[in-house]
């Protein structure tokens, strides 16, 4: 059906072709290339599961070069209560296992393992890591290395396993794929690898000897560092089930003024420092050589002790638990599934997506185009309806396609590295000012002001009236454009569920939120009973096509809003001055003679001067000062959200509350008015003291993409309550006062 076949819509599609270019263009500024994995389907630098975010990050800051070194590193990020395994796990557990992929002349070294803390366990102990670790690996560049063909990337591949545990257990793995530039620096990271390199223990040139005995290992160790005389000192041996983790050294133990001899205890004679420790039930070997880490406050050193004495016969070998073997067994057998296999939950997200892409058409950001719809219909009542059916099916296919194209092109820029999500391109300050000058022409022809006689030749205008079907299909691209930075519920689980699947299965969630959106209407145009609704064609129509010019001006105002959230008050500014330039144009082309000619010269040469003197601001390349953002507000109650903002607060037993917002988004705008400005969810809020946080994801934050990745999300509004000890809860997109004061009062 076409929706958009009136007369005096066949402008604003015109112009739409050219806006859509221009779009394409913005958007392809910032594309990275998409990695692929032959064996799953895809591989990116991010796996994200309910326990762990793991991302391979990289190191490279003077390029690839041959003869050089880089690091790569496995960045686990594990929620509250959850932890992972060093080399030596402790009592139970398995190290992190890292298997590469590298071209010819790149080799991977071992990884540079930080040092781990004791994790009590009931009567036992585990050695591991919990909140955020990095676990870097060198990699070695052949002085002889030549990269393949014409590319100017390396490319790496990361197959890693890992298991996670809080009473639980439960073994995970993903596979990842990055690209260095050979010649360009890659250092973004510097931080973390630095960090990690910090919490990695020095070489030790002082002396260690360990002797055994029937009961344990007494370690004897000279040349500590001064500072450390009379002080506990953590220790922590690299051999698996050789001692008791729970006996070994720490910073509770008493520290003696001799040498240790009960088990489990340490201390110091003559600035050497001594412990003793029972051998572990599980010991099945008797190295002559054993590697400690020893810590004492900031400082991490690595000794080797040669060791004395008989060891003991070893007991029998424990077996795996029952439970941790079959879960073994399944990831296992989960992971030699064919990748063409489809999940059957993939099919309750397929339903969610078209319920969600209906739903869609509801949203206050839909709204527009809503109402030019409803004209459309009328309009075509004197139409046959073999047309009519065409034309709704070329209305749904531009629908589709247009979702379509939006996914893959958010799918590529994630497997290239990119920390996007839904509504993405709303995030570049040039696809805010192309949409502007769009819907200021749609505006303007709806008002009567822009005739498509008065900018092209007769010839070309009377040529798109022979093809309602093409306008159709460039009528649903124009939904979806004006549809595309708004989230419906149901629509956030199903896209945060898509980013995690292979291309195609994706893209078929993308599809089905389309079919969604466009259903209605397709509908109407194939269903007679549902077209008769409708009401008849009459002079209401040209009454209503003025009225529908002011929420299109709407629109442009709002436009004009959110790119003073990205490039400031001189952005907001330069845009309004392109718009008049515009609107100045418009009117000369309605003049009639010379007037016409001259002023419409006049007009495009002062567009022409407005574009190039405001560009950078109406492409994002000033820097400019931004005034104001969507995370701050009148309320001295609300915070900026930070990275580690939500654990310091529920680490002080304060709940926390975050609001995942954007300028651009108009649910999330509605929201903070009706409800999260509510006096009575205030009060609420104010009575269980919860620490409110605001993230701003108006221009593009990768901190912010992957919490919201974390929560299952990839676009805004996103609204979380996290309460300590307990799972966060994800609210509904379209959040009612009701609805979050009940979750308020579960705290």
């Amino acid at each position: 059906m076409n929706l958009l076949s009136l007369r005096f819509l066949r402008p604003a599609l015109w112009r739409a072709q050219i806006a859509l270019v221009f779009i394409a263009a913005c958007a392809a500024s910032t594309v990275a290339r998409a990695q692929f994995d032959t064996k799953t389907g895809a591989a990116t630098a991010v796996v994200q599961t309910e326990q762990v975010r793991a991302e391979l990050l990289a190191y490279a800051p003077q390029g690839v070069a041959p003869g050089a070194q880089v690091w790569l590193g496995l960045q686990l990020q594990h929620q509250p209560q959850w932890h992972t395994y060093w080399k030596n796990p402790g009592d139970s557990g398995l190290p992190t296992t890292l298997t590469w992929t590298l071209p010819t002349g790149v080799t991977a070294g071992e990884i540079a393992w930080p040092t781990p803390h004791k994790i009590a366990i009931g009567s036992l102990a585990n050695l591991g890591f919990e909140g955020t670790v990095l676990l870097p690996v060198p990699l070695t560049i052949a002085p002889d290395f030549r990269p393949s063909g014409l590319s100017q990337d390396l490319e790496l591949r990361l197959s890693a396993s890992w298991l996670v545990c809080r009473q639980e257990c439960i073994p995970q793995d993903g596979v990842f794929a990055l690209r260095l530039p050979l010649r360009g620096s890659t250092a973004l990271h510097r931080a973390s690898f630095e960090a990690a390199w910090a919490a990695a223990p020095k070489p030790f040139a002082g002396a260690a000897q360990a002797t055994v005995s029937d009961t344990g290992m007494a370690l004897r160790v000279s040349g500590l560092p001064a500072s450390w005389r009379g002080k506990a000192v953590n220790a922590f041996p690299e051999t698996h089930e050789l001692l008791h983790t729970p006996a070994l050294p720490g910073d509770g133990d008493g520290v003696t003024s001799g040498t240790a001899t009960q088990a489990g205890t340490q201390g110091w004679q003559d600035g050497v420092w001594s412990a003793q420790v029972p051998h572990s039930a599980q010991r099945t070997t008797g190295p002559t050589t054993v590697a400690w880490v020893l810590v004492q406050g900031d400082e991490r050193l690595r000794a080797e002790a040669a060791v004395q004495g008989s060891w003991p016969a070893t007991a029998a070998r424990a077996e795996v638990p029952a439970a941790l073997q079959a879960a073994l067994a399944a990831n296992a057998q989960q992971a030699q599934l064919p990748a063409a296999a489809v999940p059957s939950s993939l099919l309750w997200v397929l339903a969610t997506a078209l319920l969600g892409g209906l739903i869609l058409n509801l949203m206050p950001c839909v709204f527009p185009v809503l109402a030019i719809k409803v004209l459309g219909f009328a309009a075509q009542s004197g139409q046959s309806r073999a047309a009519q059916r065409a034309q709704g099916l070329a209305y749904t296919a531009g629908v589709v396609v247009s979702f379509l194209a939006l996914g893959g092109l958010l799918l590529a820029l994630r497997a290239g590295g990119e920390q996007l999500g839904w509504g993405f391109q709303l995030q570049t300050p040039g696809v805010v000012v192309a949409l502007a000058l769009l819907f200021t022409l749609i505006a303007l022809n709806l008002a009567g002001w822009l005739h498509i006689g008065s900018v092209l030749p007769q010839r070309l205008a009377t040529l798109q009236l022979r093809h309602p079907v093409a306008e159709a299909f460039l009528s649903g691209v124009l939904a979806v454009a004006v549809a595309s930075p708004c989230t419906a519920p149901f629509m956030g689980a199903s896209l945060g569920y898509a980013i995690t699947l292979p291309g195609a299965q994706a893209l078929a969630i993308f599809a089905a939120l389309g079919l969604g959106l466009a259903l209605p209407y397709l509908l109407a145009s194939w269903v007679p009973a549902v077209a008769r609704w409708l009401p008849k064609p009459g002079a209401w129509m040209d009454t209503l096509r003025h009225f529908l010019a002011f929420p299109m001006a709407a629109t442009v105002v709002w436009l004009v809003w959110v790119l003073g959230h990205l490039s400031g008050v001189d952005g907001a500014g330069s845009l309004l001055l392109l718009i008049l330039g515009v609107c100045m144009l418009v009117w000369s082309l309605n003049l009639k003679g010379r007037a016409r000619a001259l002023l419409a010269s006049i007009s495009i040469a002062a567009c022409a001067l407005f574009a190039w003197a405001s560009g950078p601001y109406l492409l994002g390349f000033a820097d400019a000062k931004v005034e104001a953002s969507a995370s701050t507000t009148s309320a001295d109650s609300w915070r900026p959200w930070a990275p580690n903002s939500v654990q310091a607060a529920l680490a002080q037993g304060q709940p926390v509350f975050v609001d995942f917002t954007a300028a651009w988004c108009i649910t999330c705008q509605v929201n903070k008015k009706t409800t999260l400005n509510n006096t009575d969810v205030q009060a609420d809020f104010a009575a269980k003291r919860v620490t409110l946080l605001r993230a701003d994801w108006t221009r593009r934050d990768p901190a912010i993409t992957q919490a919201l990745q974390a929560l299952g999300r990839s676009g805004v509004p996103v609204y979380v309550l996290y309460a300590p000890g307990k799972t966060p809860v994800v609210l509904s997109e379209i959040l009612t006062p009701g609805e979050l004061r009940r979750a308020i009062a579960t705290l």
